[in-house]
């Protein structure tokens, strides 16, 4: 299973991004999947979660300003990101629990995509 996270570059602070992350393998199914972020000197934290009901959790930091959604169809995650400040600038990295088969039986594994480097000039 592989996560794919595209859709990073460099904006203007007010502006907006659409960061994309499509799971792709021997997938069963998909729960909870989310965004993280690791800004410049700091630790990686949590950005946005979204189980697979569709229920989403935000960091206070990105409330009104962020929106998480996903494609099942697609497995597929989105982050649509406006009004853009340049503390948001840092690398932007993907999460899911896939479920996989495993001898017949199904586990939920986690996986970490390679992040995209979101940079918000000032």
């Amino acid at each position: 299973v592989q996560l794919q996270a595209s859709g990073g570059g460099v904006v203007q602070a007010g502006g907006s991004l659409r960061l994309s992350c499509a799971a792709s393998g021997s997938i069963a199914g998909i729960n909870g999947m989310g965004w993280y972020r690791q800004g410049p000197g700091k630790q990686r934290e949590l950005v946005a979660t979204i189980t697979s009901g569709s229920a989403t959790n935000y960091a206070d930091s990105v409330k009104g300003r962020f929106a998480i959604s996903r494609d099942n169809a697609k497995n597929t995650v989105y982050l649509q990101m406006n009004s853009l400040k340049p503390e948001d600038t840092a690398v932007y990295y993907c999460n899911a629990y896939v479920l996989v088969q495993d001898w017949g039986k199904l586990r939920d594994v986690n996986y970490w995509g390679q992040g995209t480097l979101v940079t918000v000039s000032s």
